[in-house]
Formats: structure tokens, sequence, C-alpha cells
């Protein structure tokens, strides 16, 4: 049967405490598209909050793109990763311009430094990409 897939709404951090309660543990990985930081504690159910500041990524609509990139690589990789954590996903301005490919395999490369992928998921995700074809 096929894992589901939908990054529904209960999936999301949407709480400003449990965001800084996420920057406050310190654990972060950064890339040069993303920056991944991960939170363990009570109600951690891998949730994503996907993040796209004006300063670093620009007009509304930049943000809003980045986001989207940054929640769909998720999704589709979700089911790799190891549900003990929250994860807070920040969009860096290169993001927006890089490969699908590109965005997918940073992130999939921070979800195993950081110890997010399981082992056993190590091996099969590094010659796998998935997700959409884009062109801009």
């Amino acid at each position: 049967m096929k894992p589901d897939t939908r990054l529904r709404q209960r999936q999301r951090l949407r709480s400003t405490a449990l965001y800084q309660e996420t920057y406050g543990q310190g654990k972060s990985w950064r890339g040069r598209l993303m920056v991944l930081f991960l939170r363990q504690g009570e109600g951690a159910s891998l949730r994503l909050g996907a993040v796209a500041s004006r300063a670093t990524v620009g007009i509304a609509v930049n943000r809003n793109r980045a986001r989207r990139r940054l929640r769909e690589a998720f999704r589709l990789h979700r089911s790799h990763f190891i549900p003990e954590f929250d994860v807070v996903i920040i969009a860096r301005r290169a993001l927006l311009d890089a490969p699908w490919d590109a965005v997918v395999s940073e992130l999939l490369y921070l979800a195993r430094k950081s110890g997010l992928m399981a082992k056993s998921e190590v091996r099969s995700q590094r010659s796998e990409v998935r997700g959409p074809t884009q062109a801009g």
C-alpha cells in the first residue's frame, strides 16, 4: 500500500512558541539552499514549519514559491523520516533559482546529516530523487 503523502494542516507547525522552542534547542544543519532545524520533545510528530523571510527571499511571490518548494520536497519524502522530531526549514535566496533535483537532494542530504532519516532509508534515497519537474 502506498504511504499517505498528504501534508495536512495538523502536520504543520503553526504556533510561534513551537518555532521559538525549535530555534532554542539549537539543533541546526546548514546547506546552500536551506537551513534545517529539528525539535525534540513533547508533541513532536514530524510536523513541518517552512519559513521564507522578506529579508532573505524578498517579495511575497518569492516567499510563497520558496515555502511551496520546501513543503513539496518534505511532503514527498516525509514517509522516510523518523517521526520523533518536528522540522523547521528556512529557505535561503538560492532556493528560488535552484533546479528541483538540487532542492530535493539538499533536503535529503541535510536529513541524513541530522539523523532525521532512518538508517535503512539512507542507502535507498541516495540515488533516488523524486518530485515534479519545474521549469521556473
